[in-house]
């Protein structure tokens, strides 16, 4: 008898996945981390939509759009597994320049412009050619600088009085210093709490300086927070321009905000993969999709853009959630608020304050990552950190990447001395081999 040694031997196939949207034995875990998330990004929300100059029933709306989007094509497309989508102080600044340049009227337009580029980005996965082609310590050099912007624009709320009690002589008068002491006693407890419980419980200084607050404006009066309850309804994203030179410059407006909001979604997926609790990869390409589609949904309802935020990403991690359910309820509890604003004007300003100069403080202080990448990155980040605070964004960021590129021919052509042709080659060649690196 011969034993035949050719025999095939079948291997089981390759066990899937598991699901990113829904996983029974994670499902009371998901459903607290929703709430909790959901709690905690109102008041960032708020903030942001304010930084934006947006109406925040438009903000919250879009937190809402977004999170069912992300829900939805985590099911076939997962980008990642515990991403909180929503509206991004990062890009606050860019979206209040869009408004004061282009109008409210058109932003809508703006919107649905940008989901078009980064569509196209998408379909292309030009991604991994901006990460090259950006710097990623120019980025944190731009959001520093929109982090100090954000700072200061919420320090004015901790010595906001209340209508008709202003000074008619002295700026700080008695009333202003009281109101400034509470604010900052806010914000510290807010800083000190936050370092305390940030890698357990990260939601609960959101919570102890909202609670505090509402309930200390019980019996203090304090400046509160005030909603216009404006009408979501859909329409068409038309522009309302005079002529082809505002279009062009809403086209460049639009490119930069896809651009900007790319990267940082990128960057985000690389710091929720870290985090996540089961060590799943992500999958920036899909979290595209998932971002554009909402952009393009939320240009139809007067919304914002969005991208998975990582402090609300980490909170959510840290609540419990291993799968994107969590979104589900973290949708229900912005919607209620969504629908219902006046409750929201129970909220004083100066809790909004504690948080928003908390969320600028820590953008601002991200410029500690760049010294990894060593000295001439960090100074070339701070530099586009201050212009970007006292130019623009778009300036800044442009004249900062301008600098660097003069800075790398420079060293090319006089001390390797290598001719200027030859420098833009080798530029273009380590673009795509540097590319390469994220698909």
């Amino acid at each position: 008898m011969t034993l035949n040694t050719n025999t095939t031997v079948k291997q089981p196939p390759p066990s899937r996945p598991a699901c990113a949207a829904f996983q029974l034995q994670y499902a009371g875990r998901d459903a607290a981390a929703g709430l909790i998330t959901g709690t905690m990004a109102i008041p960032l929300s708020v903030g942001i939509a304010m930084m934006s100059a947006y109406p925040i029933k438009a903000g919250l709306a879009t937190v809402v759009f977004a999170s069912l989007v992300g829900w939805i094509f985590s099911w076939f497309k997962p980008g990642n597994y515990i991403g909180s989508p929503g509206i991004a102080a990062g890009l606050a600044p860019v979206l209040a320049l869009g408004v004061a340049n282009f109008g409210v009227q058109n932003m809508a337009f703006c919107i649905f412009l940008t989901a078009v580029m980064q569509a196209i980005i998408w379909k292309c996965n030009w991604q991994k050619y901006l990460l090259v082609a950006v710097p990623i310590y120019l980025v944190e050099g731009l959001l520093a600088g929109v982090g100090l912007k954000i700072f200061l624009k919420f320090f004015e709320f901790t010595y906001e009085l209340l209508p008709g009690a202003e000074p008619v002589g002295a700026f700080w008068n008695i009333a202003r210093v009281q109101m400034l002491t509470i604010s900052l006693i806010a914000f510290g407890g807010f800083v000190y709490l936050f370092s305390k419980l940030k890698n357990t419980y990260p939601a609960v200084p959101y919570f102890a300086v909202i609670i505090i607050g509402v309930l200390f404006a019980r019996f203090v009066p304090v400046p509160m927070l005030h909603v216009e309850d404006i009408a979501i309804k859909l329409t068409l994203p038309l522009p309302q321009i005079d002529g082809p030179m505002i279009l062009i410059s809403m086209f460049l407006f639009c490119l930069m905000l896809a651009v900007i909001d790319v990267i940082e979604q990128v960057m985000s997926n690389a710091a929720i993969e870290k985090i996540d609790p089961l060590g799943r990869k992500c999958n920036s390409n899909n979290s595209l999709l998932a971002i554009w589609v909402a952009n393009l949904g939320s240009s139809f309802f007067g919304g914002m853009t969005n991208l998975d935020g990582l402090a609300k990403s980490t909170t959510n991690k840290l609540a419990g959630a291993y799968t994107k359910f969590s979104l589900l309820f973290l949708a229900l509890v912005v919607g209620f608020f969504t629908v219902n604003v006046q409750y929201l004007e129970y909220l004083p300003k100066f809790s909004l304050a504690a948080i928003m100069m908390f969320s600028g403080y820590k953008m601002v202080v991200g410029l500690i990552h760049v010294t990894q990448y060593g000295r001439y990155a960090l100074i070339l980040a701070t530099l586009c950190g201050g212009l970007v605070y006292r130019i623009g964004i778009f300036e800044g960021l442009l004249i900062a990447m301008i600098i660097h590129g003069i800075i790398h021919f420079m060293v090319y052509t006089q001390n390797e001395k290598i001719p200027g042709r030859d420098v833009i080659r080798r530029y273009f060649d380590n673009l795509k081999k540097d590319s390469s690196k994220f698909s």
